[in-house]
């Protein structure tokens, strides 16, 4: 086929209509709801995502400020200003006096509607509802602060994408600290140059995990990562694989089962922090 042909025929395939939304399902879409707010609030005329678009770029401040009230993002204190300098860029600075909390935020529900879904290999389909998920990070925060962690201390996981994973970066958040991540398909020492640089109080680890049906231990890589962190404190690893495990060899290691605290009948105290403050530190 020349090349020009399968250009126009892929045309053809991209320009035909696959789905439509029903009148319906457009006025209670939610960016239906945001479209017909920002209009209120401003006195427009919007009727499309575009039109959206459109005035977001052009009225940048008034954009993030109605995202803001839309969103009800809650803070202990909100912002003076919404931006100081759009011309810095990196640099400008974003809601500035504002104090809230990452987790807080996330955590707002506490009902039955379903939270987390967890399919894993071995597993069936796992789910968590918002009440549990709120009681789960709970839990773990608590137990966090009874070992010193605090605002701006660092948090690491080397960890693939679990229920527990998620649950300790909210805990994390919500006390204030920093969370970071990488998975277990990195060999050791590769997840030590990442883990290393910031120097975490605590490391989240597993037993291993499962891929296409073979079972990869976890437990050397993750001696051979404490011990090349001094600054570690504590090492929490998650039962994920059912393997019997001897986890004697791992510096200051506990199960993170045996870690959470017992009581489930309490409130998070979530620490009030500045909108710039870092909640997660990404790897390239």
């Amino acid at each position: 086929m020349e090349e020009k042909q399968w250009k126009d025929q892929m045309n053809v395939i991209w320009a035909r209509l696959l789905w439509k939304p029903s009148a319906e399902q457009i006025s209670r879409a939610n960016m239906t709801r945001f479209i017909n707010h920002v209009n209120e609030k401003h006195a427009l005329k919007l009727s499309s995502y575009d039109d959206l678009y459109g005035w977001s770029i052009r009225n940048i401040p008034d954009f993030w400020a109605i995202m803001w009230e839309f969103g009800q993002i809650i803070a202990s204190r909100k912002y003076d200003k919404v931006v100081d300098d759009l011309t810095e860029f990196p640099g400008a600075n974003w809601f500035s006096g504002a104090r809230l909390n990452f987790a807080e935020n996330q955590l707002r529900y506490k009902d039955d509607h379903i939270a987390i879904v967890f399919k894993g290999e071995i597993r069936r389909s796992v789910s968590m509802t918002y009440s549990e998920l709120y009681i789960s990070v709970a839990r773990l925060a608590n137990s966090l602060r009874q070992i010193g962690v605090q605002s701006g201390d660092r948090v690491a996981a080397y960890m693939p994408n679990l229920t527990e994973t998620a649950i300790a970066m909210l805990a994390t958040a919500a006390i204030g600290g920093v969370w970071c991540s990488c998975a277990t398909d990195l060999g050791a020492q590769a997840a030590l140059d990442r883990l290393g640089q910031i120097q975490p109080k605590v490391l989240f680890t597993v037993d291993g995990y499962y891929y296409r049906g073979k079972y990869f231990s976890c437990l050397d890589k993750a001696a051979q990562v404490t011990r090349g962190i001094r600054s570690l404190e504590k090492v929490i690893l998650v039962r994920y694989t059912g393997e019997e495990t001897n986890i004697s060899h791992i510096p200051q290691s506990i199960y993170y089962d045996e870690f959470l605290t017992k009581e489930k009948s309490l409130e998070i105290r979530f620490e009030q922090m500045p909108f710039d403050h870092p909640v997660f530190i990404m790897f390239s």
